[in-house]
């Protein structure tokens, strides 16, 4: 039977937020706890000691993701929660840490008040590099969902070189056993994911939770502009192959790319550049960058991919440029499973909380779950709409707001029929 009034611990929710915020900070207070580091293994571990701690069974997989599950009943499907641990560099303290965080109280909470005899089990779940540090992001749950070869592991690299291979062999994992991480269908019955909004329209609002509709779809591409090395003071502007000029080009169109394709909800951003040769008084040779293109529809999201293909090849012929471009990952564009929507709904409801319904501008793990079971996200705000940055921030009665729904919203998840 559902229990209304169970709510979190509070306290110990904010001290365990705090302790795993010191986890790969930095002396300016940022978090460097990017996939397969020291600071990310060292988070993996953390939660598993909290999982033992609180009387609960803890393992990770071949992939790195670290699950605890309550109670410990493996041939009975799970209703699971979760997110990340790792971080973009220099990131703030709630991305990704807040639902994991949030799902491990949950798991405690459900314990401590004995609420299992008529319920599913409920399963935390860690994800490791969601953020894209290899091969484009949400290699932890890719690999839940099986769809993981031996071909992207062998060959998936970082900006630096670093291949995904060596981080996870240094991390003391064996690459390849991450293709055991595919769950049986049939294992889990629905996923709940609590997270920061990430942008500003909860905070505009005034509201502290969010109930999220759809999430968006992306295509990540890693691109090349080659064009020819030449002397700074020598060459006459005329006779440049300047791949950089190429780049501005490219930088400047992408407003009207976005524009005249409908794309109301698309977002278009080159977070990563990298020039070649590099020097101060030499025509830049090559340049090297990222594309990352969001929309919540995907008939939009393949117009835009061919209409920035068409784009850039124009711009290299007409700058004597070669273009070349690899596609990191593509995410597909879900909508979040109607009965969690209403579950949420619910719960938001039964804790007379007022709450906005939304669409989810960032990319999450849910969506990639999405594929193979019911998917849903609770969202609370962000400050001033920032994220990926040491400015990350939300109020604690939001977090605990959240935190609170979901636990509602897992119960209900749990009670339903099977």
């Amino acid at each position: 039977m559902f229990t209304a009034d169970i709510t979190v611990n509070s306290s110990r929710l904010q001290a365990d937020l705090e302790e795993l915020a010191g986890i790969g900070r930095a002396e300016d207070r940022s978090i460097y706890r990017m996939a397969f580091t020291e600071a990310d293994m060292q988070a993996r571990r953390w939660l598993q000691d909290k999982l033992r701690t609180a009387g609960l069974e803890a393992e990770m997989d071949g992939a790195g993701n670290v699950f605890g599950k309550f109670p410990d009943r493996p041939d009975e499907p799970s209703v699971m929660i979760g997110s990340h641990l790792d971080t973009v560099p220099a990131a703030g303290p709630l991305d990704g840490a807040l639902g994991v965080v949030a799902g491990l109280e949950c798991l405690r909470r459900i314990k401590e008040e004995n609420l299992h005899p008529d319920r599913a089990p409920v399963e935390l779940v860690a994800f490791s590099d969601e953020e894209g540090r290899f091969d484009g992001g949400f290699f932890g749950s890719r690999a839940v969902r099986g769809s993981l070869i031996p071909q992207l592991i062998h060959e998936a690299a970082d900006f630096d070189g670093t291949t995904l291979v060596e981080a996870m062999t240094s991390a003391g994992l064996e690459p390849l056993a991450a293709l055991a991480a595919r769950r049986p269908p049939g294992s889990i019955r629905s996923y709940l994911e609590l997270h920061v909004e990430q942008g500003a329209v909860l905070d505009s609002l005034g509201l502290p939770v969010g109930i999220v509709e759809n999430i968006t779809g992306l295509f990540r591409w890693q691109i090349r502009l080659i064009g020819k090395a030449d002397h700074a003071g020598t060459t006459p502007m005329g006779m440049r192959c300047d791949a950089f000029q190429g780049l501005a080009e490219f930088a400047g169109e992408i407003p009207r790319i976005l524009e005249e394709n409908d794309g109301e909800e698309s977002v278009a951003t080159i977070g990563f550049i990298r020039l070649l040769p590099g020097t101060v008084n030499t025509v830049p040779g090559e340049v090297e960058f990222s594309l990352d293109i969001r929309d919540i529809d995907r008939q939009v999201l393949d117009q835009l991919a061919d209409t920035f293909r068409r784009a850039l090849s124009a711009i290299a012929r007409r700058r004597g440029l070669m273009f070349e471009f690899q596609e990191l990952s593509s995410v597909e564009p879900v909508a979040c499973d109607r009965k969690i929507v209403e579950a949420v709904s619910s719960s938001v409801e039964s804790l007379g909380i007022e709450a906005h319904r939304m669409n989810s501008g960032a990319g999450h793990d849910a969506q990639v779950m999405a594929e193979i079971v019911p998917a849903g996200m609770v969202f609370v705000p962000s400050v001033g709409g920032r994220s990926h940055s040491i400015a990350e921030w939300t109020h604690v009665e939001d977090i605990v707001a959240g935190a609170n729904v979901t636990l509602r919203t897992l119960l209900q998840l749990a009670s339903t029929e099977r």
